[in-house]
């Protein structure tokens, strides 16, 4: 698991690269290492490097949100994991933390530890959608047998994984970058490309291989994507200042993931994210234990 960060910055292009012969547009000649392409009168086009800039630009964007897209998808499946694993075990910490409060209350008859109990009470109160806010673990009328048996170390069907395996990886990078919505010219083409990416996103997300490969089928049938044609200076410029706009707002989006708790977490372990949950869960079965004690000795 790479930020989207460290991933662009193995993607940016160099400026040799975006300097080489392969790159010049025909009727292009080579001086000095650098292709200078000419009009028909043999004068270079002022538009010349501004093109190059764009091209270069326009790929840095496309890997850098695929890098973003990519790293969504990785703090989003943790994120679904860590609740469907977790979620119980916190539940019934703040289940013994409220009985623990409200047994103390009983014993003191303090109305501080009863402001306390009832505040603690509240917290655990039942909620509309508490069974789908914990994916199945959880109800009004308490903890699923599921949940149970995970707390008790009995055996208990592991959450679901959804992670894309390596080749749904390939195939979702490939897609995404012959068919970006960036590259096109036209507002029609811009939004097939974006429909289209729409649902290579949808496939990704839910890991589903085989759908990626549909979708490289369908895109690899269609219509051939337009060639940019020569393109007036300021408009040139124009491009170029909404591409830097768009990779700002990429990286708030990229922040946003990195400094969140998921995100955060996976730092802790970006080989391994299974084996930091395992650790967190020993954590709080130690915890649930250690509260159980007390409330235990609270009431005898």
């Amino acid at each position: 698991m790479t930020t989207p960060e460290a991933e662009q910055s193995q993607a940016e292009p160099t400026g040799a690269e975006t300097r080489s012969g392969a790159d010049a547009p025909a009727g292009g000649t080579e001086q000095d290492g650098e292709a200078k392409v000419t009009a028909e009168d043999g004068a270079p086009r002022p538009e010349e490097r501004l093109e190059r800039a764009v091209r270069a630009a326009e790929q840095a964007l496309i890997e850098y949100e695929i890098a973003v897209e990519t790293f969504r998808v990785e703090v989003e499946n943790f994120s679904r994991l860590h609740h469907q694993k977790l979620g119980p075990m916190y539940a019934r910490l703040d289940e013994l933390d409220a009985r623990i409060a409200e047994a103390t209350a009983a014993r003191t008859g303090d109305p501080e530890d009863i402001r306390k109990a009832d505040e603690a009470r509240a917290r655990v109160m039942p909620m509309p959608g508490v069974e789908e806010l914990f994916h199945g673990w959880m109800d009004d009328e308490g903890l699923f047998p599921e949940a149970a048996a995970m707390l008790t170390d009995q055996p208990v069907q592991p959450p679901q994984r959804v992670r894309p395996s390596e080749e749904a990886r390939k195939l979702y990078r490939e897609l995404a970058r012959k068919a970006h919505p960036d590259l096109a010219q036209e507002e029609a083409e811009r939004a097939r490309r974006e429909e289209f990416i729409t649902r290579v996103n949808a496939a990704y997300a839910r890991g589903d291989e085989a759908l990626l490969r549909e979708l490289a089928e369908e895109w690899a049938a269609g219509p051939a994507p337009k060639e940019q044609g020569p393109t007036p200076a300021e408009e040139l410029y124009a491009r170029l200042e909404w591409l830097a706009r768009r990779k700002e707002m990429l990286a708030l989006v990229a922040k946003d993931l990195e400094e969140g708790a998921i995100g955060a977490m996976l730092r802790l372990a970006p080989e391994d994210p299974d084996r930091l949950l395992d650790e967190i869960a020993d954590q709080l079965l130690a915890q649930v234990a250690q509260k159980e004690a007390e409330l235990a000795a609270l009431l005898g």
